[in-house]
């Protein structure tokens, strides 16, 4: 009898552990599985939804050898045309988030033809993604502080082939975690995130990350993305806990292991996409071995940047004891494409140079978009539930929505609102009066009521089409008198 109730209170227990993992990952997690059709739990307890209710688009069945996760088993793709095709996703306002996209071709329109096109977050242009394989997953994450409740990812100006996306997942970070002084202007994006010492070439990641960052073993070398140039290196790991309780929090299995130059130095060159320009870059440190009376100091050096090669690690001391997290960087650094660096120990040290992780990030220049954003946003809320208001992202970049044109001022203004034949109702949004850099204004073949609104605001109105609707009231005296109007 107690066996068997020490048995349930086992189970219970685990069933407890079990609801607090899962509700753990759920706050800020959102994982698309493009082109899917229902809800699924993924082997590392991740929860996934399809993509309909967000966007349209053609969805598609592939099959690649090697590759047996369901979320790419499908993908979603868009027409070859001039629109931008978004998702709008719900934050957190004032909080950070890693937005993931992922693409795995699998010559899903049989074409064989490689396609080429845009991602952007916003206004903001993200990344060109060009597949050069069609069995290989490209990936694209940005690190972006939220400043408005809902953010948009967009695909759009294909150069060869179509837009497609086969993955997007949103994750919350938490507390001061890749905080930075430029967050209001730059968005981070993810270059390199690197588990040394790693013992297989699979990633870390949920739920050994709780925040569900990726990070990749040393020991997998792509396309000479890095390379160990030093002889003498030695992996080590441990099975003790390390308090990673502090900076960016790194996973415990990654700061777990680590490799050691025994010779005296580590020496390494990484190949960092996006890169030459300014960039976010730490090391992560924890001693893990016994060291016993041993020292163990050594310096970075980065050709080219004497001043970057004075400080002296000392891991032990650095982090107030052993198995903890060390973590230097540099918020704001410049980096070329192809980065050689080196850990060298000092002569007073008797043991070389340990390297547990490292992140390198490049700051991409948030676009703030165009100036009627919030005007037309306004307007366009009131026809929520029509095809062309779901076009997302900002009206006229990185282009236009397929209704808007927009001047090319580097904070662009919309010039012409082209929706004859929509089948809007209700009065004239008195919003667009607001769009002071308006020249066309299409409105007709409608099933508008109610007065003209005031548009003497908008100087430059040159053509203004209202006819075929159901307008009540005098014509404004004012239109007569605007300076470029042409048509009526």
């Amino acid at each position: 009898m107690e066996a068997t109730r020490l048995r349930l209170l086992s189970i219970a227990f685990s069933l407890i552990l079990l609801l607090d993992a899962t509700t753990a990952q759920m706050p800020g997690f959102v994982s698309l599985d493009c082109g899917g059709t229902g809800n699924f739990t993924d082997e590392l307890g991740l929860e996934w939804t399809p993509d309909d209710r967000l966007i349209d688009g053609k969805i598609t069945n592939i099959s690649v050898a090697n590759e047996t996760r369901k979320q790419y088993q499908t993908l979603r793709y868009f027409p070859a045309d001039d629109r931008k095709y978004c998702y709008t996703l719900e934050v957190i306002s004032r909080t950070r988030y890693l937005v993931r996209a992922t693409f795995l071709y699998g010559n899903f329109d049989n074409n064989n033809v490689y396609p080429k096109f845009d991602i952007s977050l916003g206004a903001t242009h993200w990344a060109t993604i060009v597949i050069s394989d069609a069995n290989t997953i490209e990936l694209q994450e940005l690190i972006f502080l939220a400043l408005d409740p809902t953010i948009s990812v967009c695909l759009s100006n294909a150069t060869t082939g179509q837009p497609f996306i086969s993955t997007l997942e949103l994750r919350q970070f938490n507390g001061s975690i890749y905080l930075t002084q430029y967050e209001s202007q730059f968005y981070l994006s993810i270059s390199a995130r690197i588990n040394f010492g790693a013992d297989s070439e699979a990633p870390v990641r949920y739920p050994d990350d709780p925040f569900d960052r990726i990070w990749v073993s040393d020991s997998l070398r792509k396309a000479n993305y890095l390379v160990d140039v030093a002889a003498g290196t030695e992996k080590v790991s441990t099975n003790m806990p390390i308090d990673v309780s502090s900076g960016e929090r790194p996973p415990q299995k990654v700061m777990q292991t680590a490799v050691v130059g025994r010779n005296g130095s580590l020496t390494y060159r990484l190949n960092l996409d996006g890169f030459p320009g300014f960039g976010w870059a730490f090391t992560y440190f924890a001693e893990i071995e016994d060291v016993g009376n041993k020292s163990r100091k050594f310096r970075l050096v980065l050709p080219g940047m004497p001043d970057l090669s004075k400080p002296i690690v000392n891991i032990e001391e650095n982090a107030q004891g052993k198995y903890r997290l060390y973590e230097p960087g540099y918020y704001n650094i410049s980096l070329p494409f192809v980065l050689n660096f080196r850990f060298g120990r000092t002569s007073d040290s008797s043991l070389g140079p340990l390297l547990n992780a490292m992140e390198i990030n490049k700051y991409l220049k948030k676009n703030d978009g165009s100036v009627d954003g919030s005007v037309i946003s306004s307007v366009v809320s009131l026809y929520s539930s029509t095809d062309w208001a779901l076009e997302g992202g900002d009206p006229c970049l990185p282009v236009p929505w397929s209704w808007v044109q927009c001047n090319s001022d580097p904070q662009p203004r919309i010039t012409k609102i082209e929706l004859s034949g929509k089948n809007l109702t209700g009065n004239i949004p008195t919003n667009l009066t607001m769009l002071s850099g308006l020249v066309e204004l299409w409105l007709d073949g409608n099933s508008l009521t109610g007065p003209i609104p005031d548009f003497s605001g908008c100087v430059d109105l040159k053509i203004i089409h209202l006819e075929n609707n159901q307008l009540t009231g005098e014509l404004p005296s004012y239109m007569a008198e605007l300076p470029n109007l042409r048509e009526l």
